[in-house]
């Protein structure tokens, strides 16, 4: 069965909080209020400088809030002005039980971002975990818990430095995987590796270096990595969120499509062309704020 969740009619109160009972994951996602490729920090970025159709914007943003809404709670932090990346919220931190580890961001234009985010997991019930000052930390875009193992996995080379992964270990106390990016256009780990349900994997090996494709193969059974072509790369499908077997991404070709569904997952396309723009997809909306 296909699912495609197509641009729909802004909702009324779109800021507002959806919830779901007996949910079994919580997810913190921001309103695109002030969302804009104001600045370059990515290759995605090139070229869309002011170039962002709000309009269409807050219709995607709306439309993958509802779609994850049906299987899990939706909690909002406030939109900050002249915070035009705060939208990407897996880039807040990363939770693990009730504790957070706020992120470090690399580039000047994102680290205003760092108190609202700190001040809303405090307030929140999520006691901040010291992290060290001089290590760049980008939150859930580059540390990933596994879905079949006691594991985080920790990516490092663009934003997130290379002693990140130890932190990580220190912090946490569990096995820690370093894996290093060597693709700009896959920036943060989550851009190019998606942990699911039951152990299994998607991944675009070409964003790695060979030591970390090593890794992931010693790691990971071959029955449960899904390598993705080119095609799917670039359309993000890797960065999705997966909830109750089902898979939300930007966009997949049928044939990864195929393969997700005879894993008995369940792919559901929610277009996301405008932040696209800006280099975030279904994965970079959101973040799991129930991981343990």
């Amino acid at each position: 069965m296909n699912i495609h969740v197509a641009t729909a009619p802004v909702p009324q109160n779109g800021a507002g909080t959806a919830a779901v009972p007996n949910s079994r994951q919580k997810i913190l996602m921001c309103a695109p209020d002030h969302f804009g490729v104001n600045y370059v920090i990515n290759p995605w970025m090139l070229g869309n400088r002011g170039r962002i159709n709000h309009a269409l914007s807050v219709r995607q943003w709306n439309n993958l809030r509802d779609a994850v809404a049906a299987h899990a709670e939706i909690t909002l932090i406030e939109p900050q002005p002249n915070l035009p990346d705060m939208v990407f919220t897996a880039n807040a931190g990363m939770v693990l039980g009730n504790v957070a580890v706020a992120s470090r961001f690399r580039y000047s234009a994102r680290q205003g971002e760092e108190r609202f985010f700190c001040q809303w997991f405090e307030h929140n019930g999520f006691p901040l975990a010291p992290w060290p000052e001089d290590i760049f930390f980008e939150g859930a875009g580059d540390a990933l818990l596994d879905r079949g193992q006691p594991l985080i996995w920790s990516g490092f080379g663009f934003r997130s430095d290379e002693t990140a992964p130890a932190a990580h270990e220190r912090i946490f106390k569990l096995p820690v995987i370093g894996l290093r990016l060597v693709n700009p256009r896959f920036y943060h780990l989550d851009t190019c590796f998606c942990p699911l349900e039951g152990g299994y994997l998607i991944y675009y090996p070409e964003a790695f270096d060979a030591a970390s494709r090593a890794k992931i193969a010693a790691s990971v059974a071959p029955e449960k990595r899904v390598a993705v072509a080119k095609e799917d790369a670039v359309q993000y499908a890797c960065n999705a969120v997966d909830l109750d077997r089902h898979i939300f991404l930007n966009g997949a070709s049928e044939e990864l499509q195929e393969k997700l569904r005879a894993a008995s997952f369940t792919p559901v396309i929610v277009p996301l062309s405008e932040f696209m723009r800006a280099g975030g997809g279904a994965k970079c909306l959101t973040l799991k704020l129930k991981e343990s």
